[in-house]
């Protein structure tokens, strides 16, 4: 089990057991109902999602883009978090609540909640985005909007492509009900017999490996498409000759696909997670989703087979399964898109001269260096590091988490590269990241063949902290080059994330890297980290002893202030902590992406706590945690969300930026990203969100984002001009 002292970072050496927050000398107590239900705050987060998909200043296929990754989002939630609250209730086991109400009312008010979001979802598309996507050009038409021509043409194709994948499946006492797998679009058909009058039921897939929307092609600059679910069901005479079609309706089923693994009884863990992932194909189903049309015959044969409650089903109008909003992506229609943001290249990291090679040793031996993308781009900083490091024969080991990459990952490659080259190299794989379990043990055991040193972590625990740890022999001596990052080591994902990473050759974050990668590799209990803060035992705890800090500076009269940023903020003790601060009189600013259980909205309580959220162009990802220290800045940065996963259950990792000009870029940031002159969302009284896009007189205000790339790219050009 990881073990840490107090790091180098302001407040000394002292043993962390010395501070119990529990027992700190408080004056005011606080109220009991002083959080926000952990569940609703994440269905207000996709709300904000909703949002700019409303929004029509937005480019129409960014909004249609809004629309898909609600959508996403949604079904997520649904697999995860009310399937686990679910499972809880039916197996007894406590469920964590952080507003003390009986689990089944919470699903009663996360069902009420989703049911109005999913509504306004499809009201959104039928009403907003789908009207705004003809007017620019583009059709999303039903069968009826054919002409007779268009027909002709769409049923050659339903023969060429579409008929042989088709798979009917009859409900007959031959034929049991079928199994419906999650997430999939379904036809239920109602059929009746010509010659026996008998009425049957079958059920039919829509091949997910299709086009979803099926271009028609029109002659002319017009795009026009029609849904495949359309097409399948207006050519169902094929699919059951000499039967009369009464009925049919699209439907779609979530099912529980939470991935639950005892590590402690198991001895193999990638045998044991292969199995579960299996059985998570056949998880009870949670949710199910049909077309407001549906007549009750179906639907109560759906009910009984399905083993599902009248309060989990979603009748919508319009389309199911708005995800395949995605595949419009594919359109060629840069107008309709957010104007194109160029990363940049670090500026430390740009080659001396043109067309030069950079030499990512030296300028990281020059200073710590931060990159923050997508501005900066990840490729010529992070994979090109490594892909240098891969192939420097001075460069003896290297090693390097893994939680989440892409399938054809350069990082991969670079790891397989350096081991092929007699290099050292130890890869901790992540085999537990959520919906990438599969995909992450095909690339352990493809770097295991390799000759990479794979490992899986301390049991128990995810390893969720994004290190690299190149050593390299300089001049007879060993040197350590090390990046600590707060998104994962994924080149996709890193052009849609924001993120920041630390690259840094300092020798006292060498040391803790060594130290934490032989815990994390071995069986050694380090005590000793000078830069990081590392969970799941003590990272909480240096936390709150920065947040004290600040409170005891406000007492004393000197100026305090919090700045955290992160995706979720639902840890109690951090929020009560961070009370007590506003209590005091610190100033605390929250930037928060996702769920906040921190409320605004207590007199004399959080009359010092402003909290805002940002979302568009880019997920913010980036965690940041910034404390005043009586005019010594302290910044850190790193992977940890303030959630009892995060740190409680997860190898977790905060690096302190130490260098001045660093410091001011996270704090310029964040003063940016607060400002009531930015774009932005702010919490108020009850939870409640609330859009602030627009000043008084209908001006746009200030997008983060594009203020962000305009500031990098003018650092840039200033270094050019140099």
């Amino acid at each position: 089990m990881i073990d840490t002292e107090a790091l180098d970072s302001g407040l000394g050496d002292a043993d962390d057991d010395d501070f119990d927050p529990a027992v700190e000398d408080v004056d005011a107590e606080l109220p009991d109902h002083r959080y926000t239900d952990r569940e609703l705050s994440w269905l207000a987060f996709n709300q904000r999602v909703l949002e700019l998909a409303e929004d029509p200043t937005l480019p129409v296929l960014e909004r249609a883009n809004f629309l898909a990754i609600f959508a996403s989002n949604l079904d997520e939630f649904f697999m995860v978090r009310v399937a686990g609250l679910k499972r809880r209730i039916v197996t007894g086991l406590a469920v964590p609540t952080n507003v003390g109400r009986a689990p089944q009312e919470v699903l009663s008010d996360i069902s009420s909640e989703a049911h109005a979001l999913q509504l306004r979802h499809a009201s959104v598309w039928g009403d907003m985005v789908q009207p705004a996507l003809a007017e620019a050009g583009i059709e999303i038409v039903g069968w009826e909007d054919l002409d007779d021509s268009e027909r002709g043409r769409l049923y050659d194709y339903f023969q060429a492509q579409v008929f042989p994948v088709l798979m009917p499946l009859a409900v007959d006492p031959a034929h049991p009900f079928p199994y419906i797998s999650g997430l999939s679009l379904n036809l239920a058909i109602r059929i009746r017999n010509a010659k026996t009058g008998r009425q049957e039921f079958a059920r039919l897939k829509v091949p997910p490996m299709l086009p979803r929307f099926v271009e028609l092609n029109t002659g002319t600059s017009v795009k026009r498409y029609l849904p495949l679910e359309h097409l399948i069901a207006n050519n169902l005479e094929d699919l059951f000759p000499g039967m009369e079609i009464l009925q049919h309706h699209t439907f779609r089923l979530t099912r529980n696909e939470d991935v639950v693994i005892e590590e402690d009884e198991t001895e193999n863990l990638i045998q044991a997670l292969e199995a579960e992932l299996l059985r998570r194909r056949f998880g009870p189903p949670i949710r199910l989703e049909v077309t407001e049309d549906m007549d009750d015959v179906t639907l109560d044969l759906l009910l009984g087979e399905l083993d599902i409650t009248d309060q989990e089903v979603y009748r919508l109008p319009g389309l199911l399964d708005l995800r395949g909003l995605f595949d419009l992506s594919r359109i060629d229609r840069p107008e309709l898109r957010y104007k194109p943001h160029v990363p940049t290249t670090a500026t430390a990291f740009q080659p001396a001269e043109q067309n030069g090679r950079t030499d990512f040793f030296g300028a990281i031996r020059a200073g710590d260096v931060l990159v923050h993308h997508p501005y900066e781009s990840f490729t010529t900083s992070v994979v090109a590091f490594l892909e240098q490091a891969a192939r420097d024969p001075h460069v003896l080991a290297i090693k390097q988490t893994l939680y989440r990459t892409s399938g054809d990952s350069p990082i991969v490659q670079a790891l397989i590269d350096a081991a092929e080259r007699g290099k050292q190299v130890l890869a901790l794989v992540e085999v537990k990241a959520r919906f990438d379990e599969a995909a992450n043990i095909v690339w352990a055991r493809k770097l295991e063949k390799a000759g990479v040193h794979v490992v899986y972590g301390l049991v128990g625990l995810k390893t969720h902290c994004k290190l690299l740890h190149v050593i390299r022999e300089e001049d007879g001596a060993l040197r350590s080059y090390s990046h600590i990052g707060t998104g994962n080591y994924n080149p996709k994902t890193s052009r849609l994330y924001e993120d920041f990473g630390l690259f840094t050759s300092d020798e006292q974050v060498g040391r803790d890297l060594t130290r934490l990668f032989n815990e994390l590799s071995g069986y050694a209990i380090e005590k000793k980290f000078k830069r990081l803060l590392v969970a799941p035992l003590h990272l909480r705890k240096g936390l709150l002893r920065h947040i004290e800090a600040e409170r005891r500076n406000a007492l004393d009269g000197k100026p305090a202030h919090i700045r955290i940023k992160v995706n979720s903020m639902v840890d109690e003790q951090i929020i009560d902590a961070l009370y007590r601060a506003s209590q005091a009189g610190v100033r605390v600013d929250v930037w928060v992406r996702g769920i906040c259980s921190l409320r605004t909205d207590l007199p004399g309580v959080t009359d010092n706590i402003t909290v805002r959220s940002i979302l568009g162009r880019y997920l913010e990802h980036s965690r940041i945690f910034a404390f005043d220290n009586d005019g010594d800045p302290v910044a850190f940065i790193g992977s940890a969300d303030m959630m009892h996963r995060n740190l409680d259950r997860r190898v977790e990792a905060l690096v302190r930026v130490i260098a001045p000009a660093h410091v001011k870029e996270l704090t310029t940031l964040f003063d940016l990203a607060m400002s009531d002159a930015t774009s932005s969302w702010h919490l108020g009284d009850g939870g409640v969100w609330t859009r602030h896009a627009f000043d008084e007189d209908g001006k746009p205000l200030v997008d983060l984002q594009d203020r962000t790339m305009a500031q990098v790219q003018r650092r840039r050009r200033a270094r050019a001009v140099r």
